[in-house]
């Protein structure tokens, strides 16, 4: 179980794991928070819309409908593989679902599926969903037939890794709606076990940008996160470098000269610069290197 991830760091663990976001006006205040808890949570839980068209899609998603206000969940997910963001904190999404399901997945202790869901909304001892999970609407009519294009698959998988890896889980911390509760289906068209399978392999590398569909090479080998302490003392070393350069190429030099091996204040300042891109604010973006930052920046190995 754990703290959810303010919006900044979402943002953040989500872009850093190669995501194409994209925030909906409205999205960081929007959420179902006086109607009960919201974390601590423990997973990811996959949907489907039963609808088309993204822009459709993203406003159910936002503003709801008669008997289920918005937010249904915490993002969209396009057929075109773009990631929208809708809700920050509770939303409309799980209901209420299996006892036993929620501790195989605080535990992830099941094999490829977790137990056979037994209750659902108003069954005696369901427990709330919506405090628990993370929720992300796929639009899919949901029928069977309709697709799920290599984008929208890879895109949900990479969404799902983000968050696994924000938290520190396995690929088990990931389930769809049809999981939990004995009455859903979704999503209806490819299998969670699957997906698992592909969120697992990811995690077991870095992030790397996306290249659904685009049969392009492997990304670089890219540098470990030194830690935060690296960056707090007197540092001189090839990385600092090489992390310099990465932040001219993204514009966000504060150098006269450099960069160099040497941490200094240019170094600090250009990070800062960083980490506002990024979406991180006050404290969060001091321009001291943090793991999410890090990966985003895509620092080259140093020999």
């Amino acid at each position: 179980m754990a703290t959810p991830l303010s919006a900044d760091r979402l943002v953040a663990a989500l872009r850093a794991e190669g995501v194409t976001v994209v925030e909906h006006p409205g999205w960081r205040s929007r959420n179902r928070n006086h109607t009960g808890a919201w974390g601590p949570v423990t997973g990811v839980m996959i949907h489907h819309t039963v609808s088309t068209g993204t822009a459709s899609s993203v406003e159910l998603c936002f503003n709801g409908y008669e008997g289920l206000p918005g937010p249904l969940c915490h993002g969209v997910i396009a057929k075109d593989g773009s990631v929208h963001l809708v809700g920050n904190g509770r939303a409309n999404h799980a209901g209420g679902g299996d006892p036993s399901v929620l501790q195989a997945v605080i535990t992830e202790t099941y094999g490829d599926r977790p137990p056979a869901p037994r209750v659902h909304q108003g069954s005696p001892g369901a427990v709330d969903g919506n405090s628990r999970f993370y929720g992300f609407e796929c639009v899919n009519l949901g029928n069977g037939t309709d697709p799920w294009p290599a984008e929208q698959l890879d895109a949900i998988e990479r969404v799902s890794a983000a968050l696994c890896r924000a938290h520190g889980w396995g690929a088990k911390s990931v389930i769809g709606h049809l999981e939990w509760s004995d009455w859903k289906s979704d999503p209806k068209g490819f299998g969670m076990p699957t997906l698992r399978g592909r969120i697992q392999t990811r995690l077991g590398k870095a992030p790397a940008k996306n290249t659904a569909g685009g049969g392009k090479p492997a990304p670089p080998r890219l540098q470990p996160f030194p830690g935060t302490s690296f960056f707090r003392k007197e540092t001189s070393s090839p990385v600092i470098t090489a992390m310099g350069r990465r932040l001219v190429a993204e514009g966000c030099s504060a150098y006269t000269v450099g960069p160099g091996p040497r941490w200094g204040e240019a170094d600090r300042l250009g990070y800062a610069k960083w980490q506002r891109k990024l979406g991180f604010r006050g404290s969060d973006a001091d321009g001291i290197p943090g793991a999410a930052s890090w990966s985003a920046l895509k620092v080259p190995h140093t020999k």
